[in-house]
């Protein structure tokens, strides 16, 4: 559905996206992650057309964005940046006149959208009386008219509190469920990303440092808490031995092939080493994206 190839975007002497490719598959929900000005809104901005790449290629729906943008934008919608609406206007009277823009809609697809969104009941309520998740509501409304077959979301969640951040996480995987969407959202929040995506791409100053499912990020294979009172001197110990290949922040050890939790325990008893604690550790995306952007830069997955 999405194919940035090698793709870069200067704004005069500021390389804001530098050689980026990535790919997303129909039906997948796909996650882009990055401190502020990492680049993930001018990214989104090249698949939407409003910005153009300095070299590249953008592919959305299987055309090129720069040479058929209204064939390539025609099955997609989109949240990008702040949506602005007539606070003096319904809610209703807002859909009416975005989709005037793009083509003809029908009170009957309104009605439908609205429904979809959670807002029946206060489509005919002016917009400046709707709460800040209400507005994000009446912008996925939007986002929804055309009947996209692709949805772009640029922070979703943004300034939503907690209820609301839940509520547009349940209609988010209800609209890929239900609907069979393809979704790429961007997003600060790295808990809705472990809990939306099945892959995602980390950009850090432009450049594109990972890109993988969630999946084999919280695996986390061969890693282990271990929770002992030396953690030097046990690491020292399982190293010696060859039961472990690493040790790391004074509570992570990694397994040598082959080897298992209770071999590290009873090895350590054996020595007159008091174990804690020692379990599985299953990464999270937060710990994975905190430990990838703290690398070197020249340091890439």
């Amino acid at each position: 559905m999405i194919a940035l190839r090698n793709v870069t975007k200067k704004f005069a002497r500021r390389i804001a996206v530098d050689d980026l490719s990535l790919t997303v598959q129909r039906g997948e929900v796909f996650g882009l992650l990055g401190h502020n000005g990492a680049g993930k809104s001018t990214a989104i901005g090249m698949m939407l057309g409003q910005v153009w790449p300095t070299r590249g290629e953008v592919m959305v729906c299987g055309h090129n964005v720069q040479s058929s943008r209204r064939a390539a934008l025609m099955p997609v919608g989109a949240i990008f940046e702040a949506p602005a609406f007539y606070d003096y206007l319904s809610g209703w009277r807002n859909l009416e006149i975005f989709s005037a823009y793009t083509a003809p809609t029908s009170k009957a697809r309104i009605r439908e959208v609205i429904e979809w969104v959670g807002l029946t009941g206060r489509e005919q309520s002016k917009v400046g009386t709707y709460s800040h998740g209400m507005r994000s509501r009446l912008a996925l409304a939007q986002a929804l008219l055309p009947r996209p077959e692709l949805l772009i979301l640029d922070e979703p969640s943004d300034g939503l509190d907690p209820e609301g951040i839940h509520e547009m996480r349940q209609t988010i995987l209800r609209l890929q469920r239900e609907l069979g969407l393809t979704l790429l959202l961007s997003s600060h929040l790295l808990n809705e990303v472990e809990q939306l995506c099945t892959r995602f791409a980390v950009l850090r100053q432009g450049v594109k440092v990972f890109e993988g499912s969630v999946a084999e990020v919280k695996s986390a294979l061969g890693k282990v808490a271990l929770k002992t009172p030396d953690f030097a001197a046990a690491s020292r110990l399982l190293l010696a031995r060859g039961l472990i290949t690493a040790a790391a922040e004074d509570r992570f050890i990694t397994l040598a092939a082959g080897r298992s939790t209770a071999e590290v325990a009873q090895a350590l008893v054996a020595a007159g080493m008091d174990v804690q604690g020692i379990w599985q550790h299953e990464q999270t995306v937060e710990d994975f994206y905190l430990g990838l952007i703290r690398r070197p830069r020249e340091e890439k997955q």
